[in-house]
């Protein structure tokens, strides 16, 4: 497979693949596609950067990019307000009293319950596009739209190019008109914060849209060479995939990783939940004993963005270290019913682009 999108990149194939973990980007890079490391995990600036020095040795000289959090105007972070005491204690006393009945662990003595959320403030997420723009990074994709004008300038100046995601033609539109470079369609099924509209009928709708002025990728239930064809089938000159990647080897490094792989690989496809408890926003997570906690009858309703990141965050600290597949609050698309063993990135990445070609091959028989 080959597009216009893998010249612009300077990749072996239209795969984009989104991850929290520098080991799967490095992989997917290496393996002929370009891995995008998200950056809202890092608490600062000079770990980031460490990351990405790391970045650096282990893609072998192939392009890689970063995906931050930032939204496109500056938000209530800059002024005196103590955003701390906007969260009600009702709330406070639901997500404490949860954890224990769920038997979550303790942090650590010196482990500080705010780290977690840093990443989703505006001023972090722009300490971030100045560590990648040291490095050679090919693309600064913004989960929250078109990042603000002077850092889609700063990108341009460097030769990098920006990306966002959007959930509507109209999003998309709006996202070209700013400068933005590649757009993500992410449609309903996928994992993390995505819209109203299935990707079977929101990638066609943005490809023409904005398709002949930019790139158009396609996000959400794409897990096989066949979704990745159909893909391109749409329009699209590639495919966005995160889902996949959290069932790699290389995925299984992190922190948490294990318990996580396992509750992914005994889910199925009616498995998710769409809830805005993960940020404030609607999110696709892992159904489990954790989403069930806020759909009782009893729970609060989430709190806006950042105010539900602060108040869930030691809550998904100590989630992670439990190691409790039951309890996971865990980002992920409905292609989790496909992912059912752990594999190396490589191993997904040549399933994928087998099953690409024969379908290819499969449908230049029906012409």
């Amino acid at each position: 497979m080959r597009t216009a999108l893998c010249d612009r990149l300077g990749i072996e194939q239209p795969i984009v693949g989104f991850t929290p973990s520098e080991h799967v980007a490095a992989a997917i890079s290496r393996a002929g596609g370009l891995g995008v490391l998200g950056c809202v995990r890092f608490n600062d600036a000079d770990e980031l950067d460490s990351v990405l020095d790391w970045m650096d040795e282990n893609t072998g000289g192939r392009p890689y990019g970063v995906d931050v959090v930032m939204p496109s105007t500056v938000p209530t972070e800059v002024s005196d307000v103590d955003i701390e005491s906007m969260i009600p204690d009702q709330h406070r006393e639901f997500v404490q009293q949860t954890m224990t009945r769920l038997g979550l662990p303790e942090l650590p003595e010196g482990e500080r319950s705010g780290d977690a959320v840093l990443g989703w403030l505006h001023s972090v997420a722009r300490s971030h596009v100045d560590v990648a723009l040291k490095h050679p990074v090919k693309l600064i994709a913004n989960a929250l739209g078109s990042p603000p004008p002077d850092v889609i300038g700063r990108a341009h100046e460097d030769g990098v190019l920006v990306a966002a995601l959007a959930g509507k033609a109209e999003h998309a539109r709006r996202h070209v008109d700013k400068g933005v470079d590649v757009v993500v369609a992410q449609g309903h099924e996928a994992g993390g914060h995505t819209g109203e509209i299935a990707t079977m009928v929101l990638v066609p709708e943005i490809v023409d849209a904005v398709g002949e002025e930019v790139p158009v990728l396609a996000a959400g239930g794409i897990g096989s060479g066949r979704q990745v064809a159909a893909a391109l089938a749409l329009g699209a000159s590639g495919a966005w995939m995160g889902s996949c990647w959290l069932a790699t080897k290389e995925y299984g490094i992190a922190l948490g990783g294990e318990a996580m792989q396992r509750a992914l690989v005994g889910a199925d496809s009616s498995d998710t939940v769409r809830t805005r408890i993960y940020t404030g926003k609607p999110a696709r997570l892992l159904k489990t004993r954790w989403t069930d906690a806020w759909a009782e009858p009893d729970a609060p309703d989430p709190l806006p963005m950042p105010l539900q990141n602060i108040l869930v965050s030691e809550a998904h600290q100590r989630i992670t270290r439990s190691g409790d597949p039951e309890v996971v609050s865990m980002p992920v698309g409905q292609i989790v019913g496909r992912m059912n063993e752990v594999r190396p990135v490589a191993d997904v990445m040549e399933s994928l682009l087998r099953e690409a070609g024969e379908t290819f091959d499969r449908l230049d028989k029906i012409r």
